[in-house]
């Protein structure tokens, strides 16, 4: 016989949970109270209070004691769980699209129903596995090689559909022979091909760190240059980079500017080279100090190489990782990488005065190759300077040159470890307070010649900028790592197509990478693929006319790396 001791003292978990709640709210107890009649802990119970509050107890009518429950399923439900489960789909997956069919079955039911029907339980799945992250966002598809029939018919956006103004330009240089070439390795699901593309696509757009590739993780179109239906997550790309050794990337590069001379992009006559520091501010690095000009400080980071064409302001040669024992040979370096260019054709390397050693000067001279740099000078020589004569008045006739009035004292000199003589200049009236000591094996230039070589070494500093500027060669301390020097690589490559773009439009053919790519670049646009011909349409743009008077029918139209579909862009 049952008394007010089935409600005081409640022997079933549900009765517990009920009475304790009905303690909480009706008779106003505190959770101390209600814990010790209860045998919970004070947490617990404001835990239920919060699960009340909320809807998320259940106080339907129990079931009886002694028994269970066990809801009949029938022939027709159970085929529909057992084919779901064949697809992979967990209990809970079940219990969702029956609800949606109007069939209410709890997940134990849907449990019960698979186990008695012979399935074991699916292993443990992740949110990130199951397509979700946190707060339930969205995760990219995962990468993979796209045709160009997959898209036939469809309307593709794309928010940076600027790079399309590229392919023409990629498919004159012929990307695939380049890959072919340098060896490139790909995967089962992205070729080496798209690989290199989808970096290239983020240095066009001008993405500051490949940990950002996020941001266009969902941008089919993006995906679609590069011949995927979308691009590869960031810890791919960054896998990708470090299983490239320096053969691939030796090769990558010589293919790509051999490429380039063969379209005649380069002058050659005359070539600035620099070193540029990429600073590295993690507190545990192996890299080395090495001096940092825009920071005026030694700093750890890949020092890196560049050598540029003056003429075209072209990037034609890198290398990175150098360390300070390998700085000096550089120049010999990357003089045996020309040679393989551009065979029988003299050209003039022009370079500061800690770039090499004199005795690398003396290699230089002896192989045929003139150069012009910088004596260091020490306080002897500035001394002397003032003794001097005869000096003589040279113009040099840059247009936007402070100084353009120079006064020059030439001489002929040795220098210790240098085979042979030299030429020396010292200029003054350049605006700085001491006066520069040029020195060079070319004997037969005019002095205005020489001075004006050496002036224009400041192009190579600027595309160094420029570099850091828009192309974010500075940017790798992203917690997603790249490998410097392939980073590198792929600005030259970036770069080469800009001023190839630059070259096509009427007004901007001096102007950096920025401003084309604010202008021109930047932007989104309606991809549409019909009758094996990919249509780009761009919205109204005030610089859209320039566009449309490029020779685009001059250019490649065929896309090979895109099922060799015919490219036709469209400006409203």
């Amino acid at each position: 016989m049952r008394d007010e001791k089935y409600f005081l003292y409640p022997l079933h978990d549900w009765q517990r949970r009920y009475e304790a709640l009905r303690a909480s709210f009706v008779e106003r107890l505190s959770a101390q109270i209600i814990a010790e009649r209860f045998g919970y802990s004070q947490s617990y119970i404001h835990l239920l209070r919060h699960q009340f509050i909320h809807g998320k107890i259940d106080f339907s009518e129990p079931v009886p004691e002694g028994k269970a429950a066990r809801h009949r399923v029938d022939s027709k439900i159970r085929l529909k769980i057992c084919n779901w489960r064949e697809h992979r789909l967990s209990a809970g997956e079940i219990t969702q699209l029956l609800s949606e069919e109007g069939v209410e079955l709890s997940v134990r039911t849907v449990e019960r129903v698979l186990a008695e029907e012979g399935f074991t339980k699916l292993p443990r799945r992740s949110r990130l596995k199951l397509g979700l992250t946190v707060k339930g966002a969205k995760v990219p598809a995962v990468s993979e090689a796209i045709t160009v029939s997959a898209v036939t018919g469809k309307h593709v956006g794309c928010e940076a559909a600027g790079v399309f103004l590229f392919a023409p330009f990629i498919e004159k240089l012929n990307i695939r022979n380049i890959v072919k070439k340098a060896g490139l390795p790909g995967t089962k699901m992205i070729s080496a091909t798209s690989y290199l593309l989808s970096f290239l696509a983020l240095k066009l757009i001008g993405t500051e760190r490949y940990a950002h590739m996020g941001d266009h993780g969902f941008d089919a179109g993006l995906g679609l240059f590069a011949g995927l239906n979308v691009l590869p997550k960031c810890t791919a790309m960054s896998t990708y980079s470090y299983g490239l050794d320096s053969v691939h990337l030796l090769r990558l590069q010589k293919a790509f500017v051999k490429q380039a001379n063969k379209l005649q992009l380069y002058d050659s006559s005359i070539i600035n080279l620099d070193f540029h520091t990429v600073p590295h501010f993690g507190d545990e690095s192996v890299l080395e100090k090495h001096w940092a000009g825009a920071r005026n400080k030694r700093m750890k980071g890949a020092l890196t190489l560049f050598a540029q064409d003056a003429a075209s302001k072209l990037i034609l040669y890198t290398d990175a990782d150098i360390n300070r024992d390998e700085a000096d040979d550089q120049v010999l370096n990357f003089l045996s990488f020309w040679k393989g260019i551009r065979r029988g054709i003299k050209s003039t390397f022009v370079f500061d005065s800690k770039f090499t050693t004199y005795a690398n000067l003396s290699a230089l001279n002896t192989q045929g190759i003139k150069f012009i740099t910088l004596r260091r000078r020490g306080k002897k020589l500035i001394d002397k300077v003032n003794k001097l004569e005869p000096w003589k008045r040279i113009h040099i006739t840059h247009a936007k040159r402070k100084y353009p009035y120079l006064q020059v004292h030439e001489s002929f000199i040795t220098l210790r470890e240098y085979d042979g003589e030299l030429r020396q200049i010292i200029i003054r009236g350049n605006g700085h307070e001491k006066p520069a000591f040029l020195i060079t094996n070319d004997f037969d230039a005019s002095l205005e010649l020489l001075v004006s070589n050496y002036s224009r070494r400041w192009r190579v500093e600027n595309v160094i900028s420029e570099a850091v500027k828009f192309f974010n060669l500075n940017a790798l301390s992203s917690p997603i790592l790249v490998k410097v020097h392939f980073d590198v690589i792929m600005t030259m490559m970036a770069d080469t197509l800009y001023n190839m773009l630059a070259q096509k439009l009427r007004g901007f053919q001096d102007c950096d990478a920025l401003k084309i790519f604010r202008h021109f670049v930047k932007g989104k646009a309606n991809i549409t693929v019909k009758n094996e011909e990919l249509t780009v349409t761009y919205p109204r743009r005030a610089h859209n006319p320039l566009l449309r008077a490029v020779p685009w029918h001059r250019l490649p139209r065929s896309i090979s790396w895109l099922d060799s579909v015919n490219l036709n862009l469209k400006f409203k």
